[in-house]
């Protein structure tokens, strides 16, 4: 049985929450163990996923999390380094990663986003991060 480690935003709780629920029920249905851990914002996501993937624990990961346009260029630079963060880690360590950090303009554009009845996000981050996993087997079997 896989493992897979949520790691949420909780910046935005209501949301973060939503993207879990729906996170969740993929991994559930693909019988996958599933761990939850909390960080504050989106620019601590890659620093966790970092941490945990050294344990050697899980088999991926799901970033969740929110980062709503406000008038500075907070936003630029929350969603640019966490995207670019998460990559960095997909190349460089090999590691199955779902990214579900939404990058919106209002909150409106979030929840449609982040429910699961809508156009579940963290669903479709939890399906890329079980692709990734078995992308990574496929490989590992070839090269064997």
């Amino acid at each position: 049985m896989s493992r897979v480690l949520v790691v949420e935003a909780r910046f935005y709780e209501d949301i973060s929450d939503a993207l879990f629920e729906g996170a969740e029920a993929v991994l559930t249905r693909a019988g996958v163990q599933v761990e939850r851990l909390s960080v504050p914002g989106a620019l601590e996501i890659p620093g966790a996923i970092a941490m945990a993937s050294a344990t050697k624990r899980f088999d991926g990961f799901v970033a969740l999390g929110c980062v709503i346009r406000g008038e500075t260029t907070h936003y630029d630079i929350v969603a640019g380094e966490s995207a670019r963060a998460i990559m960095d880690l997909t190349v460089r360590d090999l590691l199955a990663i779902g990214n579900g950090i939404l990058t919106v303009e209002n909150e409106e554009q979030a929840w449609e986003r982040a429910r699961p009845q809508k156009l579940d996000k963290g669903g479709g981050a939890a399906q890329a991060c079980l692709a990734m996993i078995e992308a990574r087997a496929r490989f590992a079997a070839a090269a064997s």
